[in-house]
């Protein structure tokens, strides 16, 4: 499976012969300067909530490849008004199997509006499971209970979850996070974008190394094979 990181919270893999593209926030982050968006073309776009740093590319992404875009009813709704049809709306518990690979939408504790203010319904996050192999996309999140229920269902082989605290989870949550959901890898994501929710990159690997867990910090347009 291989990863590629755009900045902030937004990633595409390549699944079974998928594209798929998590939260698309390029073209305002002024750290992903050097990504091409024209280039991105992902037949699905997941996205976990309504807010501007996590749907600002998702019109420009969806005209140049007509990406299906999975989110909560509302936010698909939402988009669906501004002509983009290409849509499957879930919710919190839901499951459906694509083309690629089972998908289940999960809880997240976060907010959630759409770019003019609109209700931009509960914020989730995706658990994916690909040929036996499952992975976890927390979206914005703080830790929560809820997590537990991920590995009760699941064996996580490694998860993608936000570290910049002061919106979301910061790194102490994100290790326990880790261990609620069972998984020893964590790629980090949410951090360094604002001043807001800069990181030491040093402390936060030596706060999972502690734990005996592996952070993953990509550099924005890097590749990795998982």
């Amino acid at each position: 499976m291989q990863i590629t990181y755009f900045g902030h919270s937004c990633f595409q893999l390549e699944i079974a012969g998928k594209k798929v593209l998590f939260d698309p926030f390029i073209l305002p982050n002024q750290l992903a300067e050097d990504i091409d968006i024209s280039t991105i073309k992902p037949d699905y776009i997941f996205i976990s909530h309504g807010h501007q740093d996590h749907v600002s590319d998702v019109e420009d992404i969806y005209r140049q490849s007509e990406a299906k875009i999975v989110s909560t009813f509302e936010v698909v709704s939402w988009f669906e008004e501004q002509g983009l049809d290409n849509i499957h709306p879930m919710n919190h518990g839901g499951e459906w199997k694509f083309d690629f690979g089972t998908v289940k939408m999960v809880n997240a504790v976060h907010s959630s509006a759409m770019p003019d203010g609109s209700y931009g319904g509960n914020p989730s996050g995706f658990v994916f499971t690909i040929e036996g192999k499952s992975f976890y996309y927390a979206g914005d999140t703080a830790l929560h209970y809820d997590m537990k229920l991920i590995a009760e269902e699941f064996d996580i082989d490694f998860a993608f979850m936000p570290i910049g605290s002061n919106f979301t989870m910061g790194v102490k949550d994100a290790v326990k996070a880790a261990d609620f959901v069972n998984t020893s890898k964590v790629i980090g994501m949410h951090y360094d974008t604002f001043p807001f929710i800069e990181i030491d990159h040093d402390e936060a690997k030596s706060l999972f190394q502690k734990a005996d867990k592996e952070l993953i910090l990509m550099k924005i347009g890097e590749n990795i094979n998982i």
